[in-house]
């Protein structure tokens, strides 16, 4: 099964981005085969529409499960139509996230938000979907 996580750096020591669709990257764990490939967002800055394109770039990549500390509405719609499973993070590191997952300590991811729109963002989080 592929996992994609939003992470903050290109590197295995990386912590999960609490961004989803403006996270500098992501990385995708394959749990059969243990393959792990980090790759950027170019999503991440679109002047809107980062999380839909975000979605998509999972979904073209075969991801099958997605490990996230929110989502909004619009990459939601993408993920659940593609049938890509949403996970709640607990905590930042990336490892403890996939154990827990293989574990199903997971919860699914509730925190689906109706998103920031454009640059300077409609939120708080200053367009950081």
């Amino acid at each position: 099964m592929k996992i994609a996580i939003p992470v903050n750096e290109n590197n295995e020591q990386t912590t999960i981005c609490p961004s989803f669709g403006r996270t500098p990257f992501y990385l995708i764990a394959d749990t059969d085969s243990g393959e792990r490939v980090i790759f950027d967002n170019t999503a991440a800055n679109q002047a809107g529409g980062a999380g839909i394109a975000a979605a998509q770039s999972l979904v073209d990549r075969g991801v099958e499960a997605v490990i996230s500390p929110r989502c909004g509405e619009n990459a939601a719609r993408v993920l659940s139509a593609a049938g890509i499973k949403m996970y709640k993070m607990q905590g930042d590191s990336v490892e403890e996230n996939l154990k827990a997952f293989a574990e199903g300590a997971l919860l699914a991811l509730d925190d689906i938000h109706p998103g920031f729109h454009g640059p300077g963002g409609s939120g708080s989080r200053g367009g950081r979907e």
